[in-house]
């Protein structure tokens, strides 16, 4: 509450030189704040860009080493790591998530190996890059079958944590998969596997780019509403992050994140768990093409990152990750 009033009361003081607006900011970012994502591709020596996405490609496996070479050396904290899977090794079933030599178990023992602990790893456990529809889950008679997705996300989640991913991220939005991955987790002897729960993700038309870079737009067949959030909902997020907290997450997240600050305030405020947004593909490809074509200039990108500290996210899933250093200066 402001006590006071004009003329003894002058908020524009404090923002009348830079010194006085730095003492006085109340969100700050940091390379700290920040998650990096990294596609992966088969082969050998590859650097592959994505048409949708200015500035971002996918890797193969020996050389994802220059992605996070740089990510330690600006001090990002974690990778996040998501595969685009041959079509040939597609199915209904989405069995390649469960294959020890996928494109992402390769890459966390890659990652391991060569940097040990100097950086997390953080997986994607959802069957959208495996399946030959396109979708998070098992279908039957055009139905997304939850508890039978659920029992394959158990031991893709097992075989993540094997191979030693430090931050398992359910992305596919079914019922009580949180809980019973976390159960399994613990039965297993992977008691510190943390769990960072997509716990609030709204189908949304903010994913093409990402899809076209896991490859997996061509094959979706119908939309995912049936399983993602409506973008109407505010209260279904709280039920949803509710249940996911009192199953065992250790972290929740919100995505897409621009379009639902509202949503990441209100579950930091509510909850005081750790709170990571996602400025998705989408959001991102907005803003770098904008900036391309001069509609608007560079600033906006910490100008929008920012939003997400301002509204209480602990950390920011982004593509401008690694480029953050530059950008903050």
């Amino acid at each position: 509450m402001i006590t006071g009033r004009y003329p003894n009361l002058r908020l524009r003081r404090n923002r009348k030189e830079s010194w006085s607006r730095r003492l006085t900011q109340e969100s700050t970012l940091s390379p700290n704040d920040f998650i990096l994502p990294i596609f992966l591709i088969d082969g050998s020596n590859k650097r592959e860009s994505i048409s949708t996405m200015p500035g971002v490609y996918r890797y193969s496996i020996n050389r994802i080493s220059q992605v996070v070479d740089r990510a330690i050396k600006i001090g990002i904290p974690m990778v996040a790591l998501f595969p685009k899977t041959k079509n040939s090794l597609k199915n209904e079933i989405g069995s390649e998530s469960l294959n020890e030599n996928n494109l992402v178990c390769k890459a966390i023992i890659e990652i391991k190996k060569r940097y040990k602990n100097k950086i997390g790893i953080m997986c994607d456990v959802a069957l959208d890059p495996y399946t030959s529809h396109g979708h998070d889950g098992l279908i039957r008679s055009n139905q997304i079958i939850n508890d039978e997705t659920v029992e394959i996300l158990i031991n893709q989640s097992l075989l993540q944590a094997e191979m030693g991913c430090d931050v398992l991220a359910p992305s596919d939005m079914m019922d009580g998969r949180i809980g019973k991955i976390r159960k399994a987790l613990d039965k297993s002897g992977y008691q510190n596997v943390q769990i960072l729960s997509y716990a609030a993700k709204y189908a949304s038309s903010f994913y093409g780019p990402f899809r076209d870079a896991v490859g997996s737009k061509g094959s979706l067949k119908g939309d995912k509403k049936t399983y993602q959030m409506d973008f109407r909902n505010s209260d279904e997020a709280m039920r949803e992050i509710a249940l996911d907290i009192k199953e065992g997450a250790d972290m929740v997240m919100v995505k897409p994140g621009m379009p639902y600050l509202d949503i990441i305030k209100s579950v930091k405020e509510k909850f005081k768990i750790p709170v990571f947004a996602y400025q998705v593909s989408g959001e991102y490809s907005l803003i770098s093409n904008a900036i391309q074509k001069k509609i608007v200039n560079k600033d906006v990108v910490v100008e929008s990152l920012m939003a997400f500290k301002r509204a209480g996210a602990n950390a920011i899933v982004s593509y401008y990750a690694d480029r953050i250093d530059k950008i903050l200066k």
